[in-house]
């Protein structure tokens, strides 16, 4: 009786029985399943594919045909070829993303260390001969001052252009910042009084804040701690305002000076009509020109410009009419109309003096002939 796996004809002559015993075993082992067939390198052609017209009766399986059908003859891939160019595409655009992304973005460098302290410089400029009186407007009108603007407005932005670190936004927001610290620091009615330093502080790197709390409690001419380097106030038991419209001209430009810093220049002259803080009202002709120059260097790193903040890197302050002898550190102290200069020179230095020297000491101008007014003369009453 034949067992399962023998040949149709017989066991073919010259092959022992033995043999064909084993190797029915050992076939009865080899399990031909699914699995086995479609990993087959050579796939016999169908009865159909026979009909038609080639040359072989197997070919050869594509690495990228699916194991679940036939490809078709016209060579379309199969689902495995499909999966794989599925994959080459994912790839490619992820890899295209990455690039855009990386020129849509580029790096962003951390931001900066703490601020650094301010360095500040106060100089007064005494005057050459008696200051003139007079009305505010007609002081203005016949001095340097006459065409510039009022307040803010004499404050104007410069052309805006990105940097190769710095959008063009934060440009702008630097510049407006610029802006908002000149105009608190030498605008406001309650930084000049002195009776209010807010105003500026809020707009300050925390890293400054100490500096300028302490310039404020207890300002002196060390060079670091000038309250008049932050801001311009006048002590209020010499000089008030007599006109609340300051006259303001100047410039602003802004440079990237490292990958992760944007410096802004200001340099601005402020002229202020003031009278006397003391005594009887002051007659309306009673009113003089006090004028300011202000160099700022402010920088900003990215967190500043979040926070709409700056840091005051150095001011080099000129200011008069003042009297040498005073210290400027604390507040301006205008000499006033018709009072001239009473000193030569700054007061002396002592260098076996203990305690902070007074850095600015020697440091005094002369408030030059042209940038003071000419009083304009009062027709005798008829």
């Amino acid at each position: 009786m034949a067992v399962p796996g023998d040949p149709p004809n017989g066991t073919p002559e010259g092959i022992g029985g033995g043999d064909d015993e084993f190797r029915a075993e050992e076939l009865r082992s080899v399990v031909f399943d699914e699995d086995f067939v479609r990993a087959a390198r050579l796939q016999e052609y169908s009865a159909q594919e026979r009909m038609g017209e080639h040359a072989r009766a197997v070919r050869s399986r594509s690495i990228w045909s699916s194991g679940g059908g036939s490809p078709s003859r016209t060579g379309t891939p199969g689902r495995g070829a499909r999966q794989g160019m599925l994959l080459v595409l994912l790839i490619a655009t992820a890899f295209a993303a990455a690039v855009y992304m990386g020129l849509r973005n580029p790096y962003v460098p951390p931001p900066g260390g703490p601020a650094r302290p301010l360095a500040a410089t106060v100089v007064p400029l005494a005057p050459a001969a008696a200051v003139p009186g007079g009305r505010p407007a007609d002081l203005y009108a016949t001095s340097p001052a006459a065409d510039f603007r009022v307040g803010a407005a004499g404050i104007a932005l410069p052309a805006v252009r990105r940097t190769h670190h710095f959008t063009d936004g934060q440009v702008v927001t630097a510049l407006s910042i610029a802006k908002d610290y000149l105009v608190q620091s030498s605008l406001d009615p309650d930084v000049l009084s002195g009776t209010a330093s807010r105003p500026v502080r809020v707009l300050l790197d925390p890293d400054q804040l100490a500096q300028f709390d302490r310039s404020m409690s207890a300002p002196v001419g060390d060079g670091a701690h000038a309250a008049t380097g932050w801001l311009v106030r006048f002590d209020p038991g010499t000089a008030v305002l007599a006109d609340s419209r300051v006259r303001v001209s100047g410039i602003l430009a802004f440079e990237e000076v490292a990958p992760d810093v944007l410096e802004v220049t200001t340099d601005h002259t402020f002229v202020y009509a003031v009278r006397p803080a003391t005594g009887a009202p002051a007659a309306a002709d009673g009113a003089s020109l006090f004028t300011v120059r202000r160099e700022l260097r402010l920088r900003f790193d990215r967190e500043d410009l979040a926070a709409r903040r700056a840091e005051l890197a150095s001011a080099y302050v000129m200011a008069g009419p003042q009297d040498c002898s005073t210290d400027p550190a604390g507040a301006f102290r205008p000499v006033l109309a018709g009072a001239g200069p009473t000193t030569v020179g700054p007061a002396a230095s002592d260098p076996y003096a203990t305690g902070h020297p007074r850095r600015t000491a020697g440091l005094c101008g002369v408030l030059a002939q042209p940038a003071t007014p000419t009083a304009t003369p009062v027709s005798p009453a008829p």
